[in-house]
């Protein structure tokens, strides 16, 4: 009975101290673009990556969760087209020593049947901007002298507290 136990006890240590190891780890799979992409993205925009919750100010990392919540700050897929097919926005940053000189760089990446086709749509420096997409609808300038009539959705970047453009 007493060899059991100890068998028992044993076990238990080994199961509570290997399963941590065993288990497989979360990735940020919401910032993840597809393998083929990957390639075509590593050769046309060098050094670059998808924008992360990480590379964002504290307070930008506060509005974006509590608007988007576990979403990627860097990637939104949107029927930007309305023909059904995949099409990507991903916010590319490129970063160097100084934060301040960061560039990020707004694609559109449409699957085609030959492959992935992009198209570079914005770049900015400095603060690391976000991207969402939202709906079918009409958006208003903060002047309220222009004004979009979206039939498709729509891509949003923004740099918090500063500035948002919409792409229809």
């Amino acid at each position: 009975m007493r060899l059991k136990s100890a068998a028992v006890l044993v076990a238990l240590i080994c199961l509570f101290l290997l399963e941590p190891v065993a288990a497989p780890r979360p990735s940020n799979g919401a910032c993840e673009l597809p393998k083929d992409l990957q390639v075509v993205v590593a050769k046309k925009y060098p050094g670059s990556e998808v924008v992360k919750v990480s590379d964002l100010e504290e307070d930008d990392r506060s509005f974006f969760r509590e608007d988007h919540g576990d979403a990627c700050p860097g990637l939104a897929k949107v029927d930007f087209y309305g023909d059904g097919k995949l099409t990507l926005a991903p916010a590319l940053l490129t970063k160097n020593e100084q934060r301040e000189k960061y560039k990020t760089k707004l694609v559109l990446a449409r699957e085609a049947a030959a492959g992935w086709e992009t198209t570079l749509l914005d770049s900015t420096g400095g603060t690391v901007p976000v991207i969402w997409s939202e709906g079918p609808g009409v958006y208003n300038d903060v002047y309220g002298t222009k004004e979009i009539h979206a039939s498709h959705a729509v891509i949003v970047f923004c740099g918090y507290e500063s500035w948002a453009i919409v792409y229809a």
